[in-house]
């Protein structure tokens, strides 16, 4: 939902003091009835520079007010119209709006809309020759580490398989009513009694995969270098159920990632550990809001998979 005025000075210090007074992103966004993306672009302002204030916009502003600018977007998705002029007339109709042509043409560009004006698709997102079609979906083009599921988890006890090679099977606490089952190779690199009762970050939105008939429902987050591994340690503090996130990435995970997109493929090569064994993705730290971030144990600049 569009907002018709710039936040005041006095509201964008509200969000930070929340912030300081432990506030988590989404108990602000709440209390202060302001979208999580705006809460989160304040208090990363605040942290890198130390501002609050709102920095003047560059760049050509928009004539038309938030609103003005959906309800045209709704009417070119909705009328087969023949002409930019036709386009117009409908739009002033509709809002009593009173705006050039130039104006909406302009503005629909901006939008993402190409090509003629008279084969605007009735569908949103439908491409083919010669149609305008609206941006892209935000999932189709939106890839970034908000994307993944990334939870604190507790592993309640590991069972290496009999006549494998690190093969083990793991029951993992991730908040929910009952435990994850997750199958991987760790006990190649670490021992099963090592894995007991530990805390550990886990991705919760792959695709169930099963191995030797049993469904691994999840993923344990690891630093890798070639010749040892360790699980991510959550911060102090952090419990089952806890989200990690990093700053300047806000949104929701997707419910399950879906393969044929490979979204996690294009983000685990930006996934590293810094030079101080911190969690990172695009050298934003793994955190949990208000108790700390994620780190290996020794492993630096290294991969995380």
């Amino acid at each position: 939902m569009g907002r018709r005025e710039e936040l005041s000075d006095f509201q964008r210090g509200t969000v930070v003091g929340c912030y300081m007074c432990k506030k988590s992103v989404r108990e602000i966004s709440t209390l202060l009835d302001l979208p999580r993306s705006t809460v989160s672009s304040i208090i990363l302002k605040w942290k890198r520079g130390g501002l609050t204030t709102t920095l003047p916009r560059s760049g050509r502003p928009h004539k038309l007010r938030e609103e003005d600018r959906q309800l045209l977007e709704k009417v070119a998705l909705e009328n087969c119209l023949t002409s930019i002029a036709a386009l117009t007339a409908e739009f002033q109709a509709a809002s009593g709006a009173s705006v050039s042509a130039k104006t909406v043409r302009r503005e629909l560009h901006g939008m993402g809309f190409r090509g003629r004006v008279s084969s605007y698709s009735k569908k949103k997102g439908e491409s083919h020759a010669g149609v305008i079609t609206a941006p892209e979906q935000e999932d189709e083009v939106k890839v970034d580490v908000s994307r993944l599921d990334l939870r604190v988890g507790r592993i309640i006890a590991a069972l290496q398989y009999p006549d494998s090679d690190g093969l083990c099977v793991k029951h993992v606490d991730v908040g929910e009513a009952a435990p994850r089952t997750v199958v991987s190779e760790l006990a190649k690199h670490i021992p099963v009694d090592q894995m007991q009762n530990r805390m550990a970050v886990l991705l919760c939105n792959l695709k169930p995969a099963k191995t030797r008939g049993v469904e691994s429902k999840a993923m344990i987050m690891c630093a890798s270098s070639q010749d040892k591994v360790e699980i991510l340690d959550p911060p102090s503090g952090a419990v089952p159920g806890d989200r990690v996130t990093c700053e300047g990435f806000p949104g929701e995970p997707d419910k399950e990632l879906n393969p044929a997109k490979k979204v996690w493929e294009q983000v685990q090569p930006d996934l590293r550990t810094d030079s101080w064994c911190v969690a990172t993705y695009k050298e934003a730290a793994f955190e949990v809001v208000s108790k700390g971030v994620c780190k290996a144990q020794t492993l630096s600049n290294s991969e995380i998979k």
